[in-house]
């Protein structure tokens, strides 16, 4: 097992922004979650370097990756708005469809007896 396990040190420069904020993540980091530095360490390592190499493969992973997520956002607001909206508006249709009396709509008028070929007048054609 001793073959399977490497060990390493690991400095943090305090007067350093970037490694003082990596320092205070691991000493409030949520040990219930992250069992150990080394394993907080490797997720955040693996985390970074697969993200790099997929945009050295695609330099446009990134721009996708928001425009997907906005795009996201657009269709989940549209989703909470017509979930809001629809049974307010779908009452208010099937309330005025029950209010429409049957007896009130427009009614055509009957079609006039239709004239028999000998009535018609055939001078329009030049005969």
């Amino acid at each position: 097992m001793a073959n399977n396990i490497r060990s390493t040190n690991l400095r943090f420069n305090l007067e350093k922004e970037l490694q003082r904020k990596a320092w205070e993540y691991l000493q409030t980091m949520d040990k219930q979650e992250f069992k150990s530095y080394g394993h907080v360490i490797a997720l955040a390592l693996v985390d970074y370097f697969d993200r790099y190499y997929r945009t050295q493969e695609d330099p446009y992973l990134e721009t996708r990756e928001r425009e997907e997520h906005f795009v996201n956002q657009i269709v989940e607001s549209v989703e909470k708005s017509l979930k809001q909206a629809l049974p307010l508006f779908l009452s208010g249709l099937t309330a005025g469809i029950a209010q429409r009396d049957p007896q009130n709509r427009a009614s055509f008028p009957a079609p006039e007896e239709s004239e028999s070929e000998a009535d018609v007048d055939w001078d329009f054609l030049g005969e």
